[in-house]
């Protein structure tokens, strides 16, 4: 068995500029945690796999399509491939996402 505290991952460079730390990599899925402080966002990106975003804290806006939400804690969001997505929070207190790709995409986000 193998345990991952998430505080135990050194933060991932990204074009985020945001807290990001790499949780699972293997070839069927990646996952990763998100800490997005007050005012933090993602870049708006396209990835060329399926993502999903689970909500652990927070209230994060998600965008998928053209479509925006501000989206509770405990609830999961899908993403199909090929769409542009992006992670904001607008609110007062940080926000925490587990993010997972299925499978783990061969090449890299497309910035927009």
């Amino acid at each position: 068995m193998i345990v991952t505290n998430w505080k135990d991952i050194q933060v991932k460079e990204t074009p985020h500029k945001v807290d990001v730390r790499p949780l699972y990599d293997k070839p069927d899925a990646q996952a990763v945690h998100i800490l997005l402080q007050p005012g933090e966002q993602l870049k708006p990106h396209i990835t060329p796999v399926d993502v999903f975003f689970f909500v652990i804290e927070g209230t994060p806006t998600i965008q998928v399509g053209d479509q925006m939400t501000e989206v509770p804690e405990n609830a999961l969001v899908e993403s199909p491939k090929d769409i542009i997505h992006c992670l904001y929070n607008k609110s007062e207190r940080q926000a925490r996402i587990l993010v997972v790709k299925t499978p783990k995409p061969d090449r890299g986000a497309r910035l927009l």
